[in-house]
């Protein structure tokens, strides 16, 4: 990893620590998050992933006005490293520990793998 792909994981680590630590007071059911990065291909290679509890959790945060809400303080926080995403959509994905638990019994390494290839 160059030393500028470092300075530049530091910054995404400290922005969605942020957005993680709002969303953990303020959104029933969700649980983490985490980012994947192919720095050869940024920023086009994000890819932030918010996982929730349940699915019930997920399908009552994904009808509501929080989503827009989460999705856009993303994409502004990326604005504030320099970073300009056309569309954030493209570039966050929506899982459940439900999920994992259910088909990859419970091993996230196994789940992003497959679904991060």
């Amino acid at each position: 990893m160059r030393k500028t792909d470092k300075k530049l994981e530091n910054q995404l680590r400290n922005l969605l620590t942020v957005v993680c630590e709002d969303m953990l007071k303020n959104i029933d059911g969700f649980q983490w998050l985490t980012h994947f990065v192919n720095y050869s291909n940024f920023p086009t290679g994000l890819k932030v992933v918010f996982v929730f509890e349940t699915n019930e959790s997920l399908q009552i945060f994904m009808s509501q006005k929080a989503k827009d809400e989460v999705l856009n303080q993303v994409r502004e926080k990326l604005v504030g490293i320099g970073v300009k995403i056309t569309n954030i959509g493209h570039h966050v994905a929506f899982d459940t520990e439900e999920n994992c638990e259910s088909n990859d019994n419970g091993n996230w390494k196994q789940r992003f793998t497959k679904t991060m290839g």
